[in-house]
């Protein structure tokens, strides 16, 4: 076997499926679960959910397996490299990235609809494939692993982090993690949408959206900070800024409801991008400040001309506008 990763959820090991002469990857998870009954059963119990998870943009599940005590996933094997990988090479060009973000919504959309949600969505858990396809990795494991110990180094790798308050754990990965999370609470599936936001946001700029050389530093930025706005290419559409403001909203009662919409408006991003609705901001003219000079000549002719239209006023037709 090779080893392909490791981190909060366990190693990951190239294998050979001799009965089925396929390459799978085997998850041994941590030791932890063999003595803890409870956690060992709600894993299983989550396991069997996933694997009922069949979606093209999702890595599948073969399987739950021990052997000598020890426990372990056969999943789907996916050759090629991560979001990761990917975005340390600089910033992904827009329509890659709405590519991409578009079948990062239709997966999270697919597992929604049966009341799972990831928890850990970020761009180690996003391959692709050698036909360049994405997958989703660790769909919903993050949530049978609740309780797992925290990993030293949560700006990248680690899957679990972990810090006891009244209110619960925090669970997922800091710089991807919603408010709500962060914060201790109780999360559902408008905690993705907050990922997605990030990963999309990552995917466009080459930059964490809520970054910081400590995890302390990343979470006061997600519960109080703000992206860097202004590092968004000149060239992404208008409809694609409004729908990342929505994903991460942190107040969760105003952000997006449904990865759903998500995907609709990056779908309509790629239909039209031509269109009036999707010009990027940087392309819109500023409003001029009201004062002396704000209009004249022609301009004043035409406002006077709409005003007139708007008031009903005889005779003020389309046509007579300048």
């Amino acid at each position: 076997m090779a080893t392909l990763g490791a981190g909060g959820m366990g190693e990951v090991y190239r294998a050979r499926d001799t009965r089925l002469g396929r390459e799978v990857a085997l998850k041994f998870l941590p030791n932890l679960f063999a003595q803890d009954a409870q956690r060992l059963q709600r894993f299983k119990r989550e396991a069997q959910i996933l694997a009922s998870l069949n979606h093209p943009h999702i890595a599948a599940i073969y399987g739950l397996e021990e052997h000598r005590g020890v426990l372990f996933l056969v999943m789907e094997l996916v050759e090629g490299p991560t979001l990761s990988d990917r975005i340390a090479q600089g910033p992904i060009p827009l329509d890659d990235s709405l590519f991409s973000a578009q079948q990062i919504a239709q997966a999270l959309e697919a597992a929604h609809e049966k009341n799972i949600v990831h928890r850990d969505l970020k761009p180690a858990n996003v391959k692709f494939t050698t036909e360049g396809k994405v997958k989703l990795l660790d769909f919903g494991l993050a949530k049978a692993l609740e309780g797992e110990a925290a990993e030293s180094n949560l700006s990248s790798s680690p899957t679990i982090s972990h810090a006891h308050t009244q209110a619960g754990t925090v669970l997922g990965t800091a710089a991807y993690m919603s408010p709500e999370q962060a914060k201790g609470k109780e999360t559902d599936k408008r905690g993705d949408i907050w990922a997605f936001g990030a990963v999309l946001y990552e995917m466009l700029t080459a930059k964490q959206a809520f970054g910081g050389e400590t995890v302390t530093e990343m979470l006061a930025g997600v519960v109080r900070g703000e992206p860097d706005w202004s590092a968004l290419p000149n060239e992404t559409p208008a409809i694609v800024r409004r729908l990342l403001r929505r994903c991460l909203e942190k107040d969760v009662k105003q952000r997006l409801r449904d990865i759903g919409d998500a995907r609709l408006e990056i779908e309509e991003a790629l239909a039209n991008p031509a269109s009036g609705g999707l010009v990027a901001l940087s392309a819109v003219p500023t409003a001029q400040p009201l004062g002396a000079d704000f209009c004249s000549g022609r301009c004043w002719q035409a406002w006077l001309r709409w005003l007139e239209l708007a008031c009903g006023a005889p005779g003020a037709t389309p046509s007579r506008m300048q």
